[in-house]
């Protein structure tokens, strides 16, 4: 990143976090892109969830546009339990709830009989060697992660595959961890397979859910994403995450699709 910002967010006290322009939304330069709103989110019920469990599911509901505001985060437990759990946290800006979570805790456990056979994703390509962003190199959000495409890209239409990997911390001072990998990219599964042109559709998602088998153990995130849609103007965006020992869980967002 050279000079870019430090991490997605900057602590002002214990529950209030500052966006940097890492957060950039690449429509508007004073949203946030739905990424790291959703990881900050998964963040802070992770800390606020008892030893010995781990987010198996995360649902992330989009109000309105996030500003690049100071947001309050405030975080409710719904179902405590100690195998089951279920938290909620709200990002709280200028006065009002931009986005909701809800997320299950599972209690670990000791390794079963049986786990299936992992599936490896594609090998890690080389660097990208050309501007990925179609002249935005500007773009926050962009810029903060570090994109290799094995199909597709930020200019093609269809499915894609690539390989991420989140060049910052979420939070200054605090190390990234494998669940704030994962979705700080999963909301943007949406936009790496769309299938109509962006300048001429909108292709708008109003939740995401990850439902996540297990944390990424490196640093690299893998995204196998595709998208299809109805005949009467719905979609649904669909992506496997992986790392390179195999799979680590799956995202789910519907579309409200329109001509702009």
């Amino acid at each position: 990143m050279g000079t870019g910002p430090e991490a997605f967010y900057l602590p002002l006290d214990d529950h209030t976090y500052e966006p940097t322009a890492a957060t950039e939304s690449p429509w508007d330069s004073r949203a946030q892109h739905g990424g790291p709103p959703s990881a900050l989110l998964g963040h802070v019920i992770d800390q606020a969830a008892g030893p010995g469990l781990r987010m198996g599911r995360i649902s992330v509901d989009f109000l309105a546009p996030i500003p690049r505001l100071p947001a309050r985060v405030e975080v409710t437990t719904l179902r405590p339990g100690r195998s089951v759990h279920l938290t909620q946290a709200d990002m709280i800006i200028d006065g009002r709830t931009a986005v909701t979570a809800r997320a299950w805790h599972i209690a670990t456990g000791p390794t079963p009989p049986v786990r299936g056979e992992p599936v490896a994703p594609p090998a890690l390509p080389a660097p990208a060697g050309k501007d990925p962003f179609a002249g935005r190199a500007d773009w926050g959000y962009g810029r903060a992660i570090e994109w290799r495409f094995v199909r597709g890209g930020f200019t093609a239409l269809g499915a894609a595959q690539v390989w991420t990997r989140v060049r910052i911390p979420l939070v200054a001072g605090e190390k990234l961890t494998g669940a704030a990998r994962a979705l700080i990219v999963a909301d943007s599964a949406n936009g790496l397979s769309a299938v109509l042109p962006m300048d001429e559709w909108l292709s708008i998602p109003p939740t995401m859910t990850a439902t996540l088998l297990r944390h990424s153990e490196g640093e690299w995130t893998y995204m196998d994403c595709g998208t299809e849609l109805s005949d009467d103007g719905l979609g649904l965006s669909r992506a496997v995450l992986s790392d390179a020992e195999g799979r680590l869980g799956e995202v789910a967002q519907p579309l409200l699709v329109r001509r702009r």
